[in-house]
């Protein structure tokens, strides 16, 4: 890296925007999507796609419901004509769906995609041209006149060529992008989108549609707003134009870009599922569409099954969605932080369906995108007694009172420690177990008889202590009151019970009772244990013998 100062690389230029209004307004509707994964994602593959996984993305598309999509460059390559020509002629195209594609301002390319298109219901033909200075300079050793010519003799030459379409029944709309606007001046941008719109000639019923490109992220998604917002008050249509916006993510502020592209103006999104694209990718439509809906605008997309959408992506596009990816990925609703599991525990107890969604740290419920709960908490060294309890609550039905939270999470940071690895929820119900509701020691209780329910409650227990049988007897307010004098007469250390609570583990006739009972013995130390039966008299006797073996030990 250059020494400050760094004179290698310039920002680019504010715009003299004096009177802006994008940063006080609020998004109210979603924008027009138009997916681009089989054009701009597809060819930023190391291995593109198939005519096959085109085909099977293409019809997932459609499910999720998008309306404009662009199908590829079928002028570029057999494959993408071929693809292009089986859409149309196995009608896969639903009569609300427009298929796009892409062309170069070049007459035989034009014709070529004409070809492809043949048959088609409803087409949007999109040329572009470079507009940036440097294109200009480096790559086309062209003027600014030279470029206008280039961008608006295309359309004059498809105004015409393609009328045979337009007499066979085909409604074909224009869009036209400067590539490289957000670094193409202002000035020259307006420029020549007005001629190419002089050149169309739109109408209230087939407007035009202005693609406005950041083809390279090169500024603060502030300066592309107000980049968006000029081109807004200055174009002399924009009654009769779609204005839509084209992000890519270099700086990695693509979805910011986008949203305040929209705050600034625009009608209409491209971009690609999960943010395929060249370099660092695309705008990621799947984050922008679910923003908008956790702030209770609708999207008008289905992302109600993001794992299978999710499915689909990887398997034709063969990238992996990074596990902290923003909604789809796989640990994009997990905490392990104990602070943050506790918030998200105590803020779930609190949450119902007649209120808006409030749970700490998860800002959508995840069953609305097909996402399980079971990855929201995930357990490591760092998770405390909020996480645990959220687990065993979730996945196995326990309901643990606060303080034998308190023991458990501390067993399991110490498992974690040891192993050096996250926990499973299995690692986690194990340990709980082991610890708590079988845990093997030194009084194992044989068989428990209530043989007097008069005054008192007397009862009769079979032990083994030390694995030598003993019988105690014991009277007393309740079966755990009796339970405790009985066990006075033994050489067990005196207990005293402080708390004891209880539920029922499943629904059903066969339902097994749970209980938990907390004791204290003469050290002043306390204990916790679990007992589980379908009696539940006997699920707190067992609960007591696990709270003693685990003092003793």
């Amino acid at each position: 890296m250059q020494n400050p100062p760094v004179t290698k690389y310039q920002p680019l230029p504010k715009v003299d925007l004096p009177n802006r209004q994008w940063p006080d307004r609020t998004l109210s509707a979603a924008p027009i999507w138009c997916s681009v994964d089989l054009r701009d994602g597809n060819q930023a593959l190391a291995q593109p796609m198939s005519v096959e996984e085109k085909i099977e993305y293409f019809d997932m598309l459609v499910g999720i419901g998008f309306k404009e999509i662009e199908i590829g460059f079928p002028s570029a390559s057999q494959i993408e004509f071929d693809f292009c020509r089986r859409l149309i002629e196995e009608n896969r195209i639903p009569d609300d769906v427009s298929i796009q594609i892409l062309c170069q301002c070049r007459e035989d390319l034009i014709v070529r995609s004409l070809e492809a298109l043949t048959g088609a219901k409803n087409i949007i033909f999109h040329l572009y041209n470079s507009t940036s200075p440097r294109q200009r300079e480096y790559v086309f050793q062209a003027s600014r006149s030279d470029i206008i010519h280039i961008a608006t003799h295309a359309v004059t030459f498809l105004k015409k060529a393609m009328q045979p379409l337009v007499v066979g029944g085909s409604r074909i709309r224009l869009e036209y992008s400067p590539e490289s606007f957000t670094s193409t001046e202002l000035d020259f941008a307006l420029e020549i989108c007005e001629a190419v719109t002089d050149a169309w000639q739109p109408t209230p019923d087939n407007k035009i549609i202005l693609n406005l490109p950041a083809t390279v992220e090169y500024a603060t998604p502030n300066i592309h707003a107000d980049q968006i917002e000029w081109m807004c008050t200055h174009l002399t249509r924009r009654d009769l134009t779609t204005l839509s916006l084209h992000t890519h993510n270099d700086r990695g502020t693509g979805t910011a870009a986008t949203e305040l592209g929209l705050l600034a103006g625009a009608d209409r999104v491209e971009g690609t599922l999960f943010g395929v694209g060249e370099r660092t990718g695309n705008l990621d439509i799947v984050t922008v569409a679910l923003n908008l809906y956790t702030h209770g605008i609708h999207p008008g997309l289905d992302l109600s099954r993001i794992n299978s959408i999710r499915e689909v992506y990887e398997r034709c596009t063969r990238m992996e969605i990074h596990p902290r990816h923003p909604y789809a990925g796989d640990l994009a609703f997990t905490a392990f932080s104990g602070s943050h599991q506790d918030a998200i525990k105590k803020s779930w107890e609190h949450q119902s369906t007649e209120k808006p969604w409030d749970v700490l740290y998860i800002p959508i419920d995840p069953a609305d995108i097909g996402r399980s709960y079971k990855a929201i908490i995930r357990i490591n060294s760092q998770s405390g007694k909020g996480g645990v309890a959220y687990v065993l609550e979730k996945e196995f039905g326990y309901q643990l009172p606060k303080l034998l939270q308190k023991e458990l999470g501390r067993l399991v940071n110490d498992l974690s420690d040891q192993k050096g690895t996250e926990l499973t929820a299995q690692d986690v119900h194990e340990l709980f177990l082991e610890s708590f509701l079988i845990r093997d020691g030194n009084v194992a209780l044989e068989a428990f008889r209530a043989i007097d329910r008069s005054d008192l409650i007397t009862c009769e227990a079979d032990l083994r202590l030390q694995g030598s049988p003993v019988t105690v007897r014991g009277s007393g307010n309740g079966p755990i009151d009796a339970f405790v004098q009985a066990l006075a007469g033994t050489s067990l250390p005196a207990i005293e019970i402080l708390n004891y609570s209880e539920h029922s583990l499943g629904a059903g006739a066969g339902a097994r009772a749970i209980s938990y009972i907390q004791i204290k013995v003469p050290t002043g130390r306390t204990f916790y244990g679990v007992g589980s039966d379908t009696n539940i008299e006997l699920a707190s006797i067992h609960a007591i013998v696990s709270a003693l073996n685990r003092a003793i030990a």
